[in-house]
């Protein structure tokens, strides 16, 4: 059954639209051997787009992609072996090659490898670290991969703010950084969730990634590609939706694309033939009911303080936030607080922090505050 809409999980080639520039662009990366970091706020598509990029070159012999996701990586420990275990898996397509592979690739290790049934998860490498060497050989091992395979290998790492909460992370990132800045035969697209941590990690110049690689910065999905991607849907299931309806989706969830994907997703579930405004309306309070659960958890680890603030930028400008009236009219505190809430509630991803503008991570979390509001003691 083909489903009009996808929300929760990276679009496939069905469900992807536009992003014609940013797909050109990684593509001429990929092909090119540039390094890519690239950065937007949560659920504006960067796996989707890396994944849509990703399948144009599963029948290429001289480019191999490989995709991995530092998301539960804590330890360096686990990021070598991580590394090593998806490079092995990805760049060989049987079993027997595998286990040959990681014999003759990680020779500083001995690799435990094993073979499920499953065909979804068919290989796993546990390591016995036998030389002290062995950082070296992980990180190079898509290198030296490549040489031998005579092809130029694309490694793609999701979540990769994830090292930057490891123990002595500046540490760890140097050596990544040594080794990976002197291959000619790998290149690497870097991404991850936490637009923040991503910023310090590439734009600080004393962090040992500054100036890596291309940096491409996702803007939002135009209104008029989703014009033409959500219309089309609801004539497939022989449903009509006005222009201006669509517009108001995408006004209500602040262009996220996730976001539209759900509540276009509500909107057409409710419909019988045509969406009126009262269909739009109560499928907008379905869209913040749905995610009543994860509001409260998040206003349940706020300060009084934090949830003052945030009524705050709900109710008026970020750059009047630090002036007197403000700070008085909504309990703040001082100006020096109103710096420290701002810092405590971007580390919470509450909210973003983007050049002088201030605004919720999250767009659908000031439309359930706003309905929410008196449930919280200020």
């Amino acid at each position: 059954m083909k489903t009009p809409f996808v929300y929760g999980i990276a679009a496939d080639e069905l469900h992807f639209t536009d992003r014609e520039e940013e797909t050109r662009r990684l593509r001429m990366n990929f092909e090119n051997g540039i390094n890519t970091i690239i950065i937007s706020p949560r659920r504006w598509g960067k796996t989707s787009l890396v994944n849509y990029v990703a399948e144009q070159y599963k029948a290429r012999k001289d480019i191999r992609v490989v995709k991995l996701d530092a998301f539960a990586c804590r330890t360096p420990e686990d990021f070598y072996k991580m590394f090593a275990t998806e490079i092995i898996r990805q760049t060989a397509t049987k079993a027997e090659e595998w286990v040959a592979n990681a014999k003759r690739f990680l020779s500083s290790l001995v690799p435990v490898v094993s073979v499920s049934s499953d065909p979804m998860n068919t290989f796993s490498l546990s390591m016995k670290i036998v030389d002290s060497n062995f950082t070296e050989e992980v990180l190079t091992l898509p290198e030296r991969v490549a040489t031998e395979k005579n092809l130029h290998i694309v490694v793609c790492i999701d979540e990769f703010q994830q090292i930057g909460e490891f123990t002595d992370s500046i540490t760890f990132q140097k050596k990544l950084r040594s080794v990976w800045q002197h291959q000619h035969k790998t290149s690497y697209c870097l991404f991850g969730s936490k637009r923040h941590l991503l910023m310090y990690m590439f734009q600080k110049s004393n962090y040992p990634f500054y100036k890596f690689g291309d940096v491409l910065f996702l803007e939002r999905i135009p209104l008029p590609y989703w014009t033409k991607y959500i219309g089309s849907r609801f004539l497939e299931a022989g449903k009509k939706i006005e222009d201006s309806f669509i517009s108001n989706i995408y006004d209500y969830v602040d262009g996220n694309s996730s976001y539209i994907q759900q509540l276009a997703w509500i909107v057409l579930t409710r419909t019988q033939q045509v969406v009126t405004e009262d269909i739009l309306l109560e499928s907008e309070l379905e869209l913040i009911r749905q995610n009543n659960a994860l509001f409260y958890e998040q206003m349940n680890n706020l300060t009084s303080y934090q949830i003052r603030f945030l009524v705050a930028l709900i109710e008026g400008n970020d750059q009047s936030l630090s002036r007197k009236e403000s700070i008085e009219e909504f309990s703040l505190g001082s100006s020096a607080n109103v710096a420290s809430l701002k810092k405590a509630l971007q580390k919470k991803e509450i909210i973003d922090v983007y050049g002088n503008q201030t605004y919720f991570a999250d767009p659908l979390f000031p439309h359930w505050l706003k309905l929410n509001l008196q449930s919280f003691k200020l």
